[in-house]
């Protein structure tokens, strides 16, 4: 019994919306007379991939079982995919091939205590790790003073811990926590999109996203355009409820913990010498404090969400 995920409708939506962003100028095709469609034709796409059109239709109509990894790489050269979006095409494709069992339900995977001790190694950088999911699953004591409004928030689960995405399109604090919201979402629905590629048989994950779909316009919004991100990094702008504005940079490196679960270390830290480092020892002074007047940014809490209305400003 062929036990694969139904992913048809994504490859369909994901081949359509990169084909339907590419001009035929960009393409190297030449043009004539009026185009029905935006972007490339699907017959134009056979021919710059080297296939037939015949072939090609059926593609995109979600048929990839049993394509070549030649045939994929050649589309997606012709569709001009990013190293993100390619290996987003290869991972729907491996999800389409047949199984010889029903895949079984992910496990939450329990992190080895070396990866707390690694992050309470930094004193002076906010780590966190995180799962494909976008679930906060380990921190050390900066990392949830700089991120204090998610510990704070009610779209944190019942142990008090975060889901990136459930802050940011569910709680409205989130749009004056972080001072670039647009790009913050945008991410990380590209991040969940290749996550959902990776793991289609994820319940969690389909859950979340089912939360968010039927929740949050702006995350629907995202989510029909089908944009894809892996590898990112760069700098975040806080407006931070007891250190001010806040400029941090940061960078998500691969955490190699389980074949069943990814995982991935993040770490910001401040351009020494500005007054953002300076706000960032701060942080890390009150964190360092627990019985001091920040008490409240302290990983030994019981639950941060019962001392909300103790933070003056700060977003819920």
């Amino acid at each position: 019994m062929d036990k694969r995920p139904d992913n048809r409708s994504d490859i369909r939506d994901f081949l359509a919306s990169r084909r339907a962003r590419i001009t035929p100028e960009q393409a190297g095709l030449p043009t004539s007379g009026r185009r029905r469609v935006p972007g490339l034709r699907r017959e134009e796409v056979a021919v710059l991939a080297g296939v037939s059109t015949e072939w090609y239709t059926r593609l995109e109509k979600g048929h990839i079982n049993g394509v070549s990894e030649d045939v994929l790489d050649a589309v997606a050269r012709a569709l001009h995919l990013d190293d993100d979006e390619r290996t987003y095409l290869f991972d729907l494709a491996r999800a389409a091939q047949p199984a010889g069992r029903a895949p079984r339900r992910r496990k939450a995977v329990d992190l080895p205590p070396r990866v707390q001790w690694l992050l309470d190694s930094m004193t002076l950088s906010a780590a966190f790790v995180t799962n494909g999911r976008l679930d906060i699953v380990a921190t050390n004591a900066l990392a949830r003073a700089v991120l204090s409004p998610m510990f704070h928030s009610d779209t944190a689960d019942e142990q008090g811990r975060p889901n990136c995405a459930r802050y940011y399109f569910l709680d409205p604090g989130a749009r004056h926590f972080v001072a670039d919201w647009d790009q913050a979402v945008t991410i990380t629905t590209a991040l969940l999109r290749a996550e959902a590629g990776r793991y289609p048989n994820d319940r969690a994950l389909r859950e979340l996203i089912g939360e968010l779909s039927t929740l949050s316009t702006e995350f629907r919004t995202l989510w029909a355009a089908h944009d894809v991100r892996i590898h990112h990094g760069g700098v975040k702008s806080f407006h931070h409820p007891d250190a001010g504005p806040l400029e941090l940079t940061y960078q998500p490196l691969d955490l190699p913990l389980s074949t069943r679960e990814a995982h991935s270390l993040t770490i910001y830290t401040a351009e020494p010498g500005t007054p953002d480092e300076d706000r960032l020892k701060l942080l890390a002074s009150l964190a360092a404090t627990p019985n001091g007047p920040r008490a409240r940014l302290s990983p030994s809490a019981a639950d941060p969400r019962d001392r909300a209305t103790d933070t003056g400003d700060a977003p819920e």
